[in-house]
């Protein structure tokens, strides 16, 4: 190593060291180490490589990473927490390093006195659903109104719930993000178990599912809907600069509101707007986030005086063309540059400039565009105790059968929402319609019977082209067309102020009160073999 920090072995499976520099990484991959983790916050005075650029040259040496930083000297029990989750999420042998390895050494007492108290404890359940989403608690509610009689635990460690399509909305100037956000103790179904712990692994062939403090958690069902992880890691220099720069998402609660305080502020220059590979949640999104910002400007006056450019990894606007017409028009009116084949690959946030990765005919360039503002689209996967589990296809989603949502498999496992591999669009429509079915067929496995209802990919994306219309996107496998409204009241391929109304003001109510409550207006399962 350059700088040789002095390496102390707690234990077998963790390792302390002072600072590390960027070059002691592959040697670290070299001495045998499997993962590291900073417990170093990124903004403490000293000059030291943040967590992104040593995550990025661990993921280049083959290692894992996890940022769990601590303050010096304000240690507390939740950082314990989140160490004994990081320790146990990762693969053994761990490097954990900070200024001088007290805090590393501190953290790691902490996280094994943490998983000591609980070394073995284990439950178990008719029903086990991983995952508090809009998946996960739709899903349990569902089916404890069909069958009050039945145990089941939702496992997820999140205290916070938030209704994700409102936040395109918030970078809008149409919603709070307060508005977005509630408890996740208010919304668990009241005869649910909440197991507020991370999953570390999955056992299928124990009927086990193991989490981060040490439980093992027995099912005769399992319902896996944790959703999918944003890779914000995959694009260099993003994590630097987000939130600052001109660099936001509205694929962030607390940057959404940064968006919007973007948008009314400029005046001038150049707007850039990303979409990166397939799969992610919500395809429309990134564009979506394009038209209501111009739809400000337009408003402002200032359009004229803006370079808007929308930069698409993939080859088409939209993947169902019936809708593309529409939206070109808009694209049109906003004069924005449709950049198709463009994904971005890295940001300079203090220089504002960023580069995109470009497919001309055969050959793919490198191009910088210098930026006043940039919403970014990260990349996005499923979360890695998913990927690396039996239960994933090679794509790394959960494997199921596209209409049952039942694994290929273990005929007791189900999956829904963003993280099984269904060929649907993944949006919170598609989850609405999803939930039942999965119930449904869930409760039939409890009883030894086959699935009895079946999903036929239904996906919504409302597209917000102007502030005031909507063009209504739904459709299933293969992009048909599935329009929930005669076309006399909602044409869905055109902008309409009734598909506003019910994105701004009937969608929200109907997933606090009623999707996650159990109720299944207008998603009723389709019974297997029925018309």
């Amino acid at each position: 190593m350059t700088s040789k920090p002095e390496i102390t072995k707690l234990n077998d499976a963790v390792s302390v060291s002072p600072q590390l520099g960027l070059d002691d990484v592959t040697a670290l991959a070299k001495a045998g180490f499997k993962s590291i983790i900073c417990n170093r916050p990124d903004e403490e005075e000293g000059d030291h490589p943040g967590s992104a650029a040593v995550s990025e040259a661990a993921k280049k040496a083959g290692l894992q990473f996890a940022y769990v930083p601590a303050v010096s000297g304000a240690i507390t029990d939740q950082d314990g927490e989140k160490m004994a989750a990081a320790l146990a999420g990762l693969p053994a042998p761990v490097l954990a390093y900070c200024r001088s390895g007290t805090r590393s050494t501190k953290l790691t007492e902490m996280a094994q006195a943490k998983t000591e108290k609980t070394p073995s404890k284990s439950s178990r359940f008719n029903v086990v659903i991983v995952g508090g989403g809009s998946a996960g608690i739709a899903t349990a509610a569902s089916m404890l109104k069909r069958n009050k009689t039945i145990s089941l635990a939702i496992i997820d460690p999140s205290d916070d719930h938030y209704y994700q399509p409102g936040w395109t909305m918030v970078g809008g100037g149409a919603f709070s993000a307060e508005f977005t956000h509630r408890k996740e103790k208010d919304l668990i179904p009241a005869r649910a178990q909440w197991i507020q712990s991370a999953v570390r692994s999955f056992d299928p062939e124990n009927n086990a599912v193991h989490t981060a403090d040490g439980q093992q958690i027995g099912y005769e069902v399992l319902i896996v809907c944790p959703g999918i992880e944003l890779d914000w890691e995959a694009i260099d220099g993003l994590t630097e600069t987000l939130g600052q720069n001109g660099v936001t998402s509205n694929y962030r609660f607390d940057l959404a509101p940064y968006t919007y305080r973007l948008v009314k502020d400029m005046t001038g220059g150049t707007a850039l707007f990303t979409q990166p590979p397939m799969p992610i949640k919500c395809a429309g999104a990134p564009q979506k986030a394009m038209y209501l910002s111009c739809s400000k400007w337009e408003k402002q006056g200032v359009l004229g005086d803006i370079d808007v450019q929308f930069h698409n990894t993939g080859a088409a606007l939209f993947g169902v063309k019936e809708y593309v017409p529409a939206l070109m028009e808009y694209i049109d009116r906003y004069n924005a540059h449709l950049n198709l084949e463009s994904q971005l690959v890295a940001v300079d946030g203090p220089a504002r400039i960023a580069t995109f990765e470009q497919k001309r005919g055969d050959t793919n360039k490198r191009v910088e565009v210098k930026f006043d503002m940039l919403h970014v689209v990260p990349p996005q996967r499923a979360p890695g105790f998913v990927r690396s589990s039996p239960l994933a296809a090679d794509s790394g989603f959960v494997e199921v059968d596209p209409a049952t949502l039942r694994h290929t498999k273990y005929t007791n496992i189900f999956s829904l929402g963003d993280a099984c591999n269904a060929p649907n669009a993944k949006t919170m429509a598609a989850v609405r319609k999803q939930a039942p079915v999965v119930a449904v067929n869930a409760l039939a496995a409890l009883e030894g019977k086959p699935p009895i209802a079946d999903y036929n990919g239904y996906g919504s994306c409302p597209l917000t082209v102007e502030r005031g219309k909507v063009v209504l996107a739904e459709f299933g496998y293969g992009g048909k067309l599935l329009p929930s409204f005669p076309n006399w009241l909602i044409d869905g391929t055109r902008p309409s102020r009734l598909s506003w109304l019910l994105k701004d003001t009937i969608l929200p109510p109907v997933y606090w009160h009623g999707m996650l409550k159990g109720r299944e207006w207008m998603v009723k399962p389709h019974r297997i073999g029925a018309d």
